[in-house]
């Protein structure tokens, strides 16, 4: 399935990425430091909007990394719609840093 060179798979892995990226984040960063559920977790980024942007620009670096193989796999298709998602997350930051 990943091998395929197709504009969905691309949109559906520049969305589903950065998501993993957060859970990631949370598992490996948040959760053994401050003992914080994950709906706390949650709670915490509902109060401090501020942060938002901010994890979510940290979560967009893995979209970098598949971004980088497909485009050395020569699965140019896919890129664009990786590339595709990562603007409309990008555009969404600077959205949310705008009305802030």
């Amino acid at each position: 399935m990943l091998k395929k060179d197709n504009l969905p798979l691309g949109i559906l892995l520049g969305f589903l990425t950065p998501l993993f990226a957060f859970f990631l984040y949370y598992f490996f960063v948040i959760k053994p430091h401050n003992n914080v559920g994950l709906g706390q977790f949650l709670g915490i980024l509902k109060d401090n909007k501020q942060m938002i942007p901010k994890l979510t620009s940290i979560c967009l670096l893995l979209n970098g990394l598949v971004f980088f193989l497909y485009t050395r796999k020569r699965l140019d298709i896919t890129a664009k719609g990786i590339f595709l998602m990562t603007m409309l997350y990008a555009i969404g930051i600077l959205l949310l840093k705008l009305i802030r």
